[in-house]
């Protein structure tokens, strides 16, 4: 029986199915994103140990030790816990702008492409769409896209940066670039947010700091439980006033969160001992690589720079069949358009896996 039919079969509460499907489980290669992490052993002591209470009252001294340590870690003056990276996002850019305002990001941008429309449903807010590398934009882009002053036009408000750039391959952004994007928002007058959710794998791979992001995002959202490892949870910084704006929104959108602080004692862990280790997921996708540009049918891979490999196919390539294949196999990703698909590696992926995901290429023409 094929690994994929027994772990899409029904899995019974504590019985002999359930650890079947935890046994089939663990020999998956699921390279399909950094959130199909699981917590570690260590990380479930931590989170099966910690004292929790009433977030919403602000009484989860778990929740509010996590929200000190990743301010403190950036420099800034306050964070706040969410159950996501999209309500992180949503929430920044509802404290940035009013309805009729513009944002602008690249056309790629996570919260342009994958929140649901989100801009527009809870913020009233347009967008301008720029075209940029892979998933990164310039100040001379941004500046050609902010609206003139006539009433025709919503008013530009907002930047959004996205470090690193998920359909960009997980490529990051330099500093001189962030820093001239930067200084043309303070000129003109714009917000800058950073969609973080990969931040610190931007961090490991360019050797920056928490603190510089710090000093020049008006807002940043970071997530926990992508490549860090957390169960769930994104925390988005700001100054003060600006994260008990933000605050207020996290309740109207649902985001209160009670008895959470076993959550955030994951995070928590996360941040402490998951961070450095980005570098081995980095040189496993660099491997990964290697391997498909072997490949006849592969026409080109992004250049990989962090975790996310997406390649591209050559024209009449059957890639639903070798996504079938390789399924079979054990190996989980999928295509993100008709002749590309991506890659992703992250902390429950060892050295045999790697080992056995190169024998599998191998033997696929």
């Amino acid at each position: 029986m094929k690994i994929s039919l027994i772990c899409a079969s029904k899995v019974e509460k504590n019985g002999f199915p359930e650890l079947l499907f935890n046994y089939f489980r663990d020999m998956l290669i699921d390279l399909r994103s950094d959130t199909v992490t699981r917590p570690t052993h260590e990380m479930r002591e931590v989170m099966h140990s910690t004292t929790v209470g009433d977030d919403v009252f602000g009484e989860d001294p778990a929740i509010n030790a996590l929200e000190n340590l990743a301010a403190n870690m950036f420099g800034m003056e306050n964070a706040l816990f969410c159950p996501s990276g999209t309500m992180t996002n949503q929430i920044a850019i509802k404290c940035h702008t009013q309805p009729g305002d513009e944002v602008i990001c690249d056309e790629l941008s996570h919260v342009y492409q994958y929140e649901g429309g989100g801009i527009a449903f809870n913020s009233g807010a347009s967008v301008k769409l720029l075209q940029g590398d892979r998933g990164r934009i310039t100040a001379s882009l941004v500046n050609t896209g902010i609206q003139p002053d006539d009433v025709h036009r919503p008013v530009s408000r907002l930047v959004v940066l996205e470090n690193t750039a998920n359909r960009g391959g997980g490529s990051c952004y330099e500093w001189k670039d962030i820093q001239e994007i930067e200084l043309l928002c303070r000129q003109k007058g714009l917000a800058l947010h950073l969609d973080g959710a990969r931040l610190f794998n931007a961090l490991v791979a360019k050797g920056q700091t928490p603190e510089d992001y710090g000093k020049t995002f008006d807002s940043i959202s970071i997530c926990l439980s992508k490549g860090l490892g957390a169960p769930v949870g994104s925390l988005l910084l700001g100054k003060k006033d600006f994260i008990k704006r933000a605050r207020r929104f996290r309740k109207i959108f649902g985001g209160g969160m009670r008895q959470a602080g076993s959550l955030a004692a994951a995070g928590t862990y996360a941040l402490q001992h998951h961070v450095s280790r980005l570098k081995k997921d980095h040189e496993n996708a660099k491997s990964i690589e290697k391997a498909l540009l072997e490949k006849p049918f592969v026409k080109e891979v992004l250049p990989v720079e962090t975790n996310i490999v997406i390649a591209e196919t050559v024209e009449g390539f059957d890639l639903a069949g070798f996504i079938e294949k390789m399924k079979a196999s054990g190996i989980l990703f999928f295509a993100i358009s008709s002749n590309r698909f991506r890659m992703v590696t992250h902390l429950d992926i060892d050295d045999n896996m790697m080992n056995k995901l190169s024998e599998v290429l191998k033997n696929i023409d």
